[in-house]
Formats: structure tokens, sequence, C-alpha cells
């Protein structure tokens, strides 16, 4: 009889381990649930890909989530979206596309043959796992998302495998032979910045302003997503290999030889770069190899619900393109919501959270078929409305309807002047007009809707067509069309136009380019004119009262190549500019500022506190007098995780005396923060108790008064100076004004003529100590500082030191949780050191750092002879921790970190010498992080 093993465990047991005997773990934080994550290397074809797999504690088969990441980057950008996704209740699964971050392979552009086999590899591998959930043996319920590069195979793994159940495409392309060759035009700057990001691939160009999504494509200055750091909820690793079977790729075999200077690209995609960088224009066949390689060419199979959230800022990947998508999927059958973003390519607000939202609601109604999960409106735009004057941002409001309007929704016509206008075309194309600037980011496009222009039309190389000024407010929602006649003096007759419409302001001289956008044409056989419509970017604008629309047409764009010959151009409109409105969107009217709603609200919720709690207050333990002067003390403390049986904390106790700087130290998930909110009365403990000067501390409990804090930064107003902030908090805790003793506390944080100015000129480091002086205030006796120099320079964190030694000096207490143990060891006097939310050690400084009891065994590099000496292998460093009387070992760069429990250092000199230890000497060592180190068994802080 012959036993049969379910697939998934033959892939299983088929693993090679590449670096390391990994586990699969979880690392939890004080608050989220734990995130368990495991890397693998998926072998696809020869290929070798990078994958991450990310769970939650979740019982059961789950759906699954596959998300992509945006060109020139990895699955690293992925990771905070990945975490969050599993924290819901899904099997996520990231990877870096062939060519990308450490997965190999070439470039195909999402080759359905390449790149799009690989997710359905990648599914197949999902259908094993067991905790994914199933619709069929083989087919799991799994959704696909991305953005850019990973928007696009979302798409099209939708319409190659009928496995995928629904997507949410982000800013991406349905037809790549028309984005980057518009209307036969030849959009360069992005194309040339596409391939260099293909040549360094891996190193993660990005979009953006800074602040949208880590998609890991296009240009500018990056994302605030996530980077593959270290978060909240992750978990160590599992590194591994798996084989994932499937037939080889249609059509392989021998590939042409690779033109010079290529990258990661395949041949053919760099033979097509640089055939169409040099003629200046896309022939036949580039246009089919991109077309075959979009989604476009299998939009008839995509039935699938699909969320398809697109950016106005972006030059790169219009609001066109989402709207073939959208007519297209919902032609089809479909569910599809539209969703336009502030952002882009191009910059400006990517609304990164609030995206991530709608896609994780999108996949709870279609893949855990909950009805009740709010999707959202069939169609949503967000609109700028104005500046914030307390943080100097953006404002936005969403306009929402309950069906996609398309881009020519409620037209209405606006007349413009028809005279003819004659132009030039420069010799070589130069010098270019300005529009969009791929690569510069910064989301300058978005300036547009603030009223900023940032274009440039050159003299005597475009025309222009005035509309009379608006009587009333007109919104443009959509791509607005006008009809005119083009005449060309070059010798085939062609031309390449450049079309774009204005908001011109009263004073005739102000002009803003909404969204930097500009529409190219190639306009064929005009040498005896010939009447084309041009279709303008789909854009959202509102044109004020007073202002009127400027129709431009130039020969030149930066962004775009066109002809080097000489040649004049003569255009004449030959009807009204053609302006969509969208009639059926409804705007939200624009959020009040939240202290005008928050704060009654704040003293309602104190209020109910109050009441809540004082009966508690009364019942509380009573004063301990022989604590009075003593401002900490922590007995038996015990705090679970919501919901759960696992501590947060479990049983700690400890003590602190007037006039310490105590360092509360500790790996991700030790249990600090938790433990500092128990101590400020924020959640109360499930065991054990807190005394603060000999009070018990409560929620509300009085003694409160005397402690300060600054833990995770203060909300400042940024429009007020700092005193006024100062001025402004104090008050609100309704204690006399006697009682703040400002000046001291300014003293100590050594704010100086920084104090009168507006907090929104303080760098990050005087905002620091502002928050630092306001958690001052009063002078409390005891003062809890919770990371207070995160995005502080070294400078700036030895000032933030002196000030915490400032105030001790006093006499007062200070405790700090901070992760930068050089710093701690300068800055605090006593350490207590927490694992797993249990007490590791707890002593002054000195004595951690420097007792006998941790030894520095440091190691020859090198034998007798000059032959070089391995490192010690990890069994024999794991052998001399289980030696008697030694209680761990472990690397460091110095040598052996050896911490003794009952042996003495001649005892074990003599068993590292029985065991062939290259040994050079052993003495106690005196670093902090060392200590930490051999204290918690080699985490990290």
């Amino acid at each position: 009889m012959r036993l049969r093993l379910p697939r998934w465990a033959a892939v299983t047991a088929a693993l090679t381990v590449l670096a390391g005997a990994g586990t699969w773990t979880a690392v939890a934080s004080d608050d989220p649930p734990p995130v368990h994550r495991a890397d693998r290397t998926l072998d696809v074809d020869g290929v070798r890909l990078d994958t991450s797999y990310f769970t939650g504690d979740d019982d059961g088969r789950r759906p699954a989530v596959l998300l992509g990441h945006g060109f020139g980057g990895s699955k690293d950008d992925v990771r905070a979206q990945a975490e969050g996704l599993a924290r819901e209740g899904y099997a996520v699964l990231t990877w870096s596309a062939r060519g990308f971050g450490a997965s190999t392979g070439e470039i195909g552009l999402n080759d359905p043959e390449h790149e799009v086999r690989d997710v359905s590899r990648l599914i197949d591998w999902l259908a094993d796992r067991p905790e994914v959930l199933l619709d069929k043996a083989g087919d799991p319920r799994v959704g696909v998302s991305g953005a850019s590069y990973g928007g696009a195979i979302s798409l099209l793994a939708a319409g190659h495998d009928p496995r995928v159940d629904a997507i949410a495409p982000r800013i991406t392309y349905w037809n790549l032979a028309d984005a980057l060759f518009p209307d036969g035009v030849f959009k360069k700057l992005w194309a040339g910045i596409f391939f260099s990001a293909g040549n360094g691939a891996g190193e993660g160009i990005r979009p953006g302003a800074g602040d949208g999504p880590g998609t890991g494509d296009a240009p500018g200055a990056g994302d605030g997503s996530a980077t593959g750091g270290a978060s909240a909820g992750g978990g160590a690793t599992d590194t591994a290999t798996t084989t994932v079977t499937g037939k080889a790729p249609a059509g392989s075999g021998s590939a042409p030889a690779k033109p010079p200077a290529c990258g990661r690209f395949t041949a053919e995609l760099c033979s097509l770069y640089q055939r169409v960088a040099v003629a200046g224009k896309p022939d036949g066949a580039a246009r089919a190899l991109l077309e075959a390689r979009s989604p476009s060419a299998v939009g008839d199979r995509i039935k699938v619900p699909a969320l398809l959230v697109q950016g106005q800022s972006d030059s790169l990947f219009t609001l066109a393109q989402s709207d073939a998508m959208a007519r297209t999927l919902a032609a089809n059958g479909a569910p599809v919501a539209v969703d336009w973003t502030s952002g882009g390519h191009d910059g400006g607000d990517q609304e990164a959270e609030r995206v991530e939202r709608r896609v994780g609601a999108w996949f709870d109604r279609w893949l855990k078929k909950d009805a009740s999960a709010d999707t959202g409106p069939a169609f949503r735009v967000s609109r700028t409305g104005g500046v914030d004057s307390t943080n100097g941002r953006a404002t936005t409001r969403a306009a929402t309807a309950d069906r996609y309007p398309g881009l020519a929704s409620g037209t209405t016509d606006v007349p413009l002047d028809g005279a003819p206008r004659t132009f030039a075309n420069p010799p070589g194309g130069a010098p270019p007009a300005v529009s969009a600037v791929p690569g510069l980011g910064g989301g300058l496009s978005g300036l547009s809707s603030l009223g900023v222009g940032l274009s440039l039309d050159f003299p005597g190389q475009h025309a222009r067509f005035d509309a009379k000024p608006q009587t009333g407010a007109l919104r443009i929602t959509g791509a607005p069309t006008v009809r005119v006649k083009v005449t060309s003096t070059a010798a085939e007759g062609s031309a390449v136009l450049f079309a774009k419409v204005y908001d011109v302001g009263p004073d005739g001289r102000q002009q803003v380019l909404p969204a930097q956008l500009v529409a190219p044409v190639r306009v064929e056989d005009a040498r005896n004119g010939r009447s084309v419509t041009l279709t303008l970017p789909a854009i959202d604008h509102e044109v004020e009262a007073g202002h009127r629309l400027r129709l431009v047409v130039a020969a030149t764009d930066l962004g775009y190549a066109s002809p080097a010959a000489p040649a004049a151009y003569t255009v004449a409109v030959e009807g009204p500019l053609t302006v969509p409105t969208a009639p059926g969107l409804t705007t939200r009217a624009a959020a009040l500022p939240w202290w005008v709603w928050g704060l009654p609200l704040i003293g309602l919720a104190v209020a109910a506190v109050l009441l809540l709690t004082a009966r508690r207050r009364t019942a509380a333990p009573a004063p301990d007098p022989e604590l009075a002067a003593v401002p900490l003390v922590i007995t038996g403390l015990s705090k679970k995780y919501k919901g759960g049986e696992r501590y947060s904390v479990k049983d700690l106790s400890f003590r602190v005396e007037q006039g310490q700087v105590l360092g509360l130290l500790g790996p991700n998930g030790a249990g600090k923060t938790t433990t500092l909110r128990m101590l400020m009365g924020l959640i109360a403990p499930d065991e054990g108790e807190i005394r603060v000067f000999g009070q018990a501390i409560r929620p509300g409990a009085p003694v409160l008064s005397r402690v300060g804090a600054f833990v995770e930064g203060a909300g400042f107003l940024p429009h007020l100076s700092g005193r006024e902030n100062l001025d402004l908090y104090w008050k609100a805790t309704g204690r006399p004004a006697g009682d703040a003793h400002v000046d001291e506390a300014l003293r100590i944080a050594n704010l100086g003529g920084a104090l009168e100015r507006a907090v929104r000129t303080y760098s990050q480091g005087m905002r620091q100590r502002l928050a630092l002086a306001q958690a001052m205030l009063g002078l409390p006796d005891l003062l809890i500082l919770d990371e207070p120099t995160n995005g502080l320079d070294p400078p700036q964190i030895r000032e933030m030191r002196e000030v915490m030694i400032r105030y001790a000096a006093g006499g007062r207490t200070v405790i700090v949780s901070s992760h930068l143990l050089a710093e701690v060891e300068q800055s605090c006097t006593h350490l207590v050191v927490m694992d797993r939310g249990q007490l590791v050690q707890a002593g002054p400084v000195a004595e951690i750092t420097g007792s006998g009891d941790t030894l520095l065994v440091t190691l020859a590099e090198r034998t007798p002879d000059g032959a070089p000496l391995p490192v010690l292998p990890d069994a024999l460093v794991e052998k001399i921790g289980a030696l008697p009387g030694v209680g761990s070992a472990a690397r460091t760069d110095a040598g052996l970190l050896v911490r003794l429990d009952g042996a003495d250092a001649t005892a074990l000199i003599g068993e590292l010498v029985r065991l062939d230890v290259p040994l050079t000497g052993v003495g106690p060592h005196r670093r902090l992080e060392d200590a930490f180190l051999t204290l918690i068994g080699g985490g990290a802080a």
C-alpha cells in the first residue's frame, strides 16, 4: 500500500532552507494583534520569486489576497498593507515581480507568459495552504490588488485566471500603448524614467509627494507607507525555497541577443525602447507588443468585482485609462466602483489610509461575502477645498454619485474666439513648453486646485483661444472636447500638437493648468488643412465666476517627443469647447474644524469617565504613608491582550526612587507601552497595583496631577506660537496659572527665542522640546517620556538628553522608554529591562553593564600560522550557553558575551578550552547594548 501525501504536505516537505533554520513565529506589539510572516523563495519555471506570506491568529480558513508592488519597487513596499489585511482576517501573499527586489528573471512588463503566469503559480501555492478558504479543490477565494505596475497585474490576473474573485487596481493602466504613445505621440520622459528604473531594478523609485502609499513606482519624493522595516505586528520569518510546478512558457527557446545597457529588461523590450526613443515616435510593432501585455487585451474576460482607484494628478496613467476600464468591466456585468483620488504619479495626496480602508471593505464584501460591508459609492472624487489654516495643508472633500458618470456627462458648450492662429515648431523641438514634469514630484500638479499655475508656453510656439468670463461657477468633471482645423507646412504634412485648457483669472494674466495635464495629438495629411476633434485631459476642476477658460494648442511639450524639423502650424477652432459637468454628483460639505465638535465631545467623555469612576475612586486602596516619598512602586502588575489568554505584561514589579532617570528597555512586544499606559491611568491592570507617592493609580486618580507625560508626541496648533500653545494647554487643565511654572519649564527645555514663533516654523527637535516643556508644566514630580528622541538628529538627541538630566537634578524623577541604547546609557541612572511582558533585570546602569556575571570573551581571528579561523558555529554557541553555571551566550562583533549563572570566570575558561574555543581574553563588558542583548537573548530593542 502506498501512502499519498496531500499536495501542500509534499511541497512543504520539499522545502530547502536558503538562509538558516527559520521558525513560524509571531512578535506581538503592545496593542495590535500579532501577525505571522514567512519569507519564501518560490521557484517558478526556473525564476526565483521572493515572497512574504502574512496571516493573523484567526482560526479556520480565510480568503486570500495577493498584493503587487509598483515599478521599481519590491514586496517590501506593500508590507504595511499586507499586515493590516492579515489582522482583518486574510491570508496575504506579497512578492517581488521578475527583475525587481530579490527576485531573479527579466522584466517583461507583465508578460502573460511570464509575470501573469507567475501570479497563477502563486494562486496554486495559496490553494495548497491549509488556512486558505477554497471555493473548490485548487481554487482559493482570492483577491488581487496593487498600485501602478501591481495594479495592472491584478487586472491581467483576473483576465487570465478564472480563480481570481475580486480586484482593486490603483493608479494603473488599461492600455499601455495608449499610455506611453497617446494618439501616436511618444511620452519620452516617462518612458525614459521607467527604462532607467528597470536598469536599476529593486532600488525603488517612488511616486508622489511623500504622503502617499508605498507603490514603489515612478518618481518623486517617496511615500510613507511601508519600506519593509519592523512594524508593530511584524513577525519573525520562515525563509525557504519552494518549487512551484507548471508547464513551461509557450514560445520558449533561445532568446534574442540583448542590446547594450538593457539592465533587467528582456531583449525585445530593450530593443523596442531604443528603437522608439531614436525615432521619436512609435511603430506598429511597438504598439502591438505593449497592447498584448495590457489588461485591455483580455478586457472581455474580466468579470469580477473591481474597485478602480485612479489619480487626478497623473500625467502617466490618466483618468481616461480608468474610464476605459470602468466602461469595459461594467459592460461585462461586473460590479464596478470608481474612485478618483487627489494624488497620482505626479504627486499630491495619495489618500493611502482612506484608499486602503476602502480596498479592505471591498474585499470584505466580495471575498468574505459580508453584505453589510460598506464598499462606498459607485463613484467618488476627491476635491480640494482650500487650505487648513492650522497646518497649512490642503483640505479635501468628497463628491459622490450612485453611478459612474463617465467623462462626458452633462455637457455644456463654452464658445471660443475662433480666428486662426499661426505658430512655429522650433528646430529640434526646443525649447519645449512645460506642463507636468515627470520625475520632479512634490505634488506640483495638486497646486492647480489652489490657484497656483506652474506651466510655461513660449511665445510664437502656441495658439490660444479665449472664452468670455464665467457669469457663475462652472465645475468641469470629465474630458472637454473641441473641434479644430489644423494646417501644417511640414514636408510630410503632419503635425504633433499639445492641447490644454487653462483657468484664467479676472486680470487675464494669472492662469492655472488643472492638474498640469496636456493632451498630445498627431495630425496626418494636414498640408491642405484637416479638421480633428481634440479630447482634452479628464479633470475635476471648478472655474470660479469671473474667470474664463483658455484653450492653448502648442507645438512642443517637455514630456513628449516633438518633430525635430521646423514647421509652421495654423489652428482655427470650428466650434465651442464642450465641457462635461457630471450633474449627478453630490459634494459633501466641508468638515468643521475638529475643535468645534471635538472639544464638547471630549468634555462629555471626560465627565462620563469621572462619573463612572467616582465610586471606584472612593473604594480605592488607602494611601500607604511609608511610600509617600517614593515616586513609583509597581507590584505584581499583569495585563492580558484584549479577548485573549496571552499576557502583554505579567507579574511585573519594580521601584523607582527620587532623583533617578530610569530607562525602560525591551524589544518590540515587551510590554513597555502597556506598562506606561497603566501607569498614567489610561488603562486598568488585570492584576497587581501601581502606587505613585503611595497613592493607588486609578483612572482620574488625584495623584496623577503630580505626573507629567510625553507619549507619542503632542498635538500643537501650528498657527499659534510655542508660548500660546503652552498657555492654551495649561488653561485646559483648569489649574491656577501660577502653578504652571512656565518659565522654569521653558528654561529646562531651552527653547530660547523660538518660543514666540509659530509652531509651524519649528524643526522636529524644537517640536520635541516644546512637547517636553508641555509635559513639564507644573513641574510634575514624576515625568514619563515615551521615545522622546524619535526623529531627532544627533545634536538634537544630545540636547534632549541634557534636558532630562537637568530636570531630574532638582530631585524629581524621570522614566524614559527608548530604543537608543547608547543614549539611555548616557542619560539614565537606572534601568528596568523587560522581555515578553516580564521583568528581566532592574538596577543601576553601572551594575547592569558592568556586573561581574556577564563576561566578554574575545576570540582569535587567525591561527598561529596566519590562516583565518571560521566564525563559531551556532551549535557551539548554543553548547556554551548550556554549560553548567552559564545562563546564556551570544555572539557580538567584539566576540562572545556569556552571562554566568553560578559558574565563575575560571571555570568558564576551563570549559572553553575544553571545547577548543580560540579565546584570547575574558573580562567584564561595559556596553549597555551588549548587556541588553545578553539579557533578552539577542532580541532587538
